[in-house]
């Protein structure tokens, strides 16, 4: 079992959305997370959520994992889930997770428990 966690300032995820708009967005949300994620404190979420998923893999937003490998999606009850490409899915062989995502004060938290 791993555990991964990441915090985010809100106003630096909203600083790049104003410098880089949807530049920045595709950088790291597929159009599918971007339709689900309008408030920029979701998408400091989202960014949150997915560097604690690389943390808890062990390997970093890089060569062995990109943001768009990571694919957030919500459950029937607007809970927050992830799955991987096929590609690193292969790779990384996850068989059970768990993700949280929180944001309040300015910042946002993500919690992510995966078992390979």
């Amino acid at each position: 079992m791993r555990i991964g966690t990441d915090i985010t300032v809100v106003s630096r995820i909203e600083s790049s959305l104003d410098k880089f708009g949807d530049k920045f967005l595709n950088k790291f949300l597929t159009k599918e997370e971007q339709n689900i994620s309008k408030r920029v404190e979701s998408i400091a979420g989202y960014w949150a959520a997915k560097e604690a998923i690389s943390k808890a893999l062990g390997c970093g937003i890089g060569t062995e994992l990109s943001f768009h490998d990571i694919i957030l999606y919500k459950d029937e009850k607007n809970a927050p889930h992830f799955k991987l490409s096929d590609k690193a899915q292969r790779y990384h062989k996850i068989k059970n997770s768990s993700l949280s995502i929180a944001h309040d004060g300015g910042f946002a938290i993500a919690v992510v428990v995966i078992s390979n």
